[in-house]
């Protein structure tokens, strides 16, 4: 039995032509029929690194019965010069968020994944404990199930206030040990784990989403010879993805 959580994780290469850049994390989410990726923003593109790749491919399961069979799946970042990823906005600015819309018809037809959905995420009224116990499902450092092709999960806790902006920016932070790949990873709380009311509905997927991984948080003024990194990182809001997967 392979739990549903691994399945909704996605490994991310991102390309300039042939030319492998850097790997990431990402997952699938699907609204209404339409299906997307996620991963981070600074994935798709990041000024300051000079990152700027074309294309992304992400590997998809192609028999249920055997998960060592994959394929690599590519998705270019441009259409006629234009950006074909969302990204969000808020009045802090720019979300480390975007959403990549899958072709459905364009995967195989025995692609074997999990989705999560609106309904996965947490409700504006809904509370979520300080301390609360949560997973981030990725690929750090690329590191994976190299046979079978599975993610890794690295255990968290909720390490700020959960719906409270930290420091006026979306997101809340965690305390996980982390790495560079790690970017895009799902933050999720086991449904059994949250508390009452806030269990989500698909029993295929007995996740709620919490947020988006993005990355490590770090104080300038650490003495890196005499301090070790705080080891807190940046979650965006999940809800991010009822603005940026809206018809």
């Amino acid at each position: 039995m392979i739990e549903p959580i691994l399945l909704a994780a996605a490994r991310v290469c991102t390309f300039d032509g042939s030319r492998l850049l850097t790997n990431a994390s990402g997952f699938f989410f699907e609204r209404d029929t339409r299906l997307f990726l996620v991963t981070s923003r600074h994935v798709m593109i990041d000024e300051p690194s000079k990152h700027f790749p074309d294309r992304i491919e992400i590997e998809v399961h192609t028999d249920a019965a055997n998960l060592a069979k994959s394929t690599g799946f590519s998705m270019p970042l441009y259409r006629k010069g234009k950006s074909v990823w969302r990204q969000g906005l808020d009045k802090s600015g720019e979300i480390d968020v975007a959403v990549l819309e899958i072709e459905r018809g364009a995967l195989p037809k025995t692609a074997v994944f999990r989705a999560f959905s609106p309904e996965h995420l947490v409700a504006s009224d809904e509370a979520i404990e300080i301390g609360s116990s949560l997973l981030v499902v990725g690929f750090p450092l690329g590191f994976h199930d190299t046979l079978h092709h599975m993610p890794v999960a690295r255990h968290a806790v909720v390490a700020s206030s959960f719906g409270l902006r930290f420091q006026g920016e979306g997101y809340f932070l965690t305390d996980a040990r982390t790495h560079r790949g790690t970017s895009g990873a799902p933050v999720v709380m086991r449904q059994g784990s949250a508390p009452t009311g806030t269990e989500a509905s698909n029993p295929a997927l007995p996740w709620k989403l919490l947020g988006v991984h993005s990355a490590r948080l770090d104080v300038g003024s650490r003495d890196t010879q005499v301090d070790e990194a705080l080891g807190l990182n940046c979650a965006w809001y999940a809800d991010i993805l009822l603005t940026l997967t809206k018809a």
